[in-house]
């Protein structure tokens, strides 16, 4: 198993994050067919087989935590470089 963590600072509102989330949680969906839900208003949760974690939102940052399973934990290095790009552009893009 491997372990992703990526904290990507921010100066959006909360709604703001959370709509930033949301396009992360809608990409992740699209793409690797990831299930989401909100835990509260600021912890979204996604799984599927092979994957699960968590996005926690903060008053000035994104706390990424990604569990890889066996499979999956040679890509890791892929799964993190993509993720901490998307998140960089998704909750910098309204700073």
């Amino acid at each position: 198993m491997a372990d992703i963590n990526i904290v990507q600072e921010h100066s959006m509102s909360a709604p703001m994050a959370r709509a930033a989330a949301q396009k992360v949680a809608d990409k992740l969906a699209a793409e690797y067919g990831v299930a989401c839900n909100w835990e509260g208003e600021d912890v979204l949760h996604f799984e599927r087989s092979g994957v699960d974690g968590s996005l926690t939102l903060t008053t000035q940052r994104a706390a990424l935590h990604i569990r890889l399973g066996f499979l999956m934990g040679p890509f890791a290095g892929a799964i993190e470089a993509k993720a901490a790009d998307k998140m960089r552009r998704v909750f910098t893009t309204a700073a």
